[in-house]
């Protein structure tokens, strides 16, 4: 039996802060949020070994030597923004020389991983284009070309994505898809393959790059974009566990 498929989840995480005015007086509120609980949970039920490392941990513990990334099979990238593996508090406080992850996690990919960029404000380039991928180490092995500014296309009245390639394994026993509220917009590569697309745009790519595979989602894995229809799909599991197969050579 083939060992079962190391992954680095990194993202879907954020801190909410709040305040509340009642009358004369007011006081403030703070609570910390995870988006990922359900994709997570799919893959480790589907025997994918999952390090959840949320945004906030990510950008000091995430790898920053080949080695330490070579652990691993497959890294999923979703909601993270470029500057928080850019800069980590070594750099960003002490001014101190550090790896560029986002290079590492390109020759990652040209070395034979897997690499997974789910949609979201904060991934693709995101709200306002603060994700920061554009033109990017990491938009250089992605399946699709990233535009320069702000590239959510927010869809509240819900739509359903176009299969292109029904007989890709990603889509292995996958039907009657939910609808989704939004996306990244991005451009396909000549040399990358259209899984699933929103109109003219990717929802689902895959590339080889050189011994390894890229792959996008643009989509959101939870609320807002991916609606409580879409993570109670009976297709949901099998989706992620599909993605990580084809990422891994299995």
């Amino acid at each position: 039996m083939a060992d079962a498929i190391k992954l680095l989840f990194a993202g879907e995480s954020w801190v909410t802060r709040s305040l509340h005015i009642k009358g004369f007086d007011s006081f403030e509120m703070s609570s910390y949020h995870e988006g990922g609980t359900e994709m997570i949970a799919a893959l480790r039920a589907g025997g994918v070994d999952v390090t959840y490392q949320p945004s906030h941990v990510a950008a000091d513990a995430f790898p920053s030597t080949s080695s330490e990334l070579g652990a691993y099979d497959v890294v999923i990238l979703s909601d993270i923004g470029a500057n928080t593996l850019l800069l980590p508090e070594r750099t960003a406080v002490r001014s101190e020389r550090t790896a560029n992850r986002l290079e590492l996690i390109a020759e990652f990919v040209r070395g034979g991983g897997g690499l997974l960029m789910v949609g979201g404000y904060l991934t693709f380039q995101g709200i306002q284009a603060k994700g920061n991928y554009f033109q990017s180490a990491i938009d250089d092995v992605l399946p699709v070309s990233l535009q320069a500014s702000d590239d959510r296309n927010e869809q509240p009245q819900g739509i359903f994505p176009h299969i292109d390639d029904p007989a890709h394994p990603i889509l292995s026993g996958l039907t009657d898809w939910p609808h989704f509220l939004g996306y990244n917009k991005s451009i396909l590569r000549p040399e990358a393959h259209a899984v699933a697309s929103f109109g003219d745009h990717p929802f689902i790519a895959t590339r080889e790059v050189k011994r390894g595979r890229s792959a996008i989602f643009s989509s959101d894995c939870g609320p807002h974009w991916g609606p409580p229809a879409f993570v109670s799909w009976e297709g949901y599991p099998k989706l992620w566990v599909n993605i990580a197969n084809w990422l891994a050579r299995r």
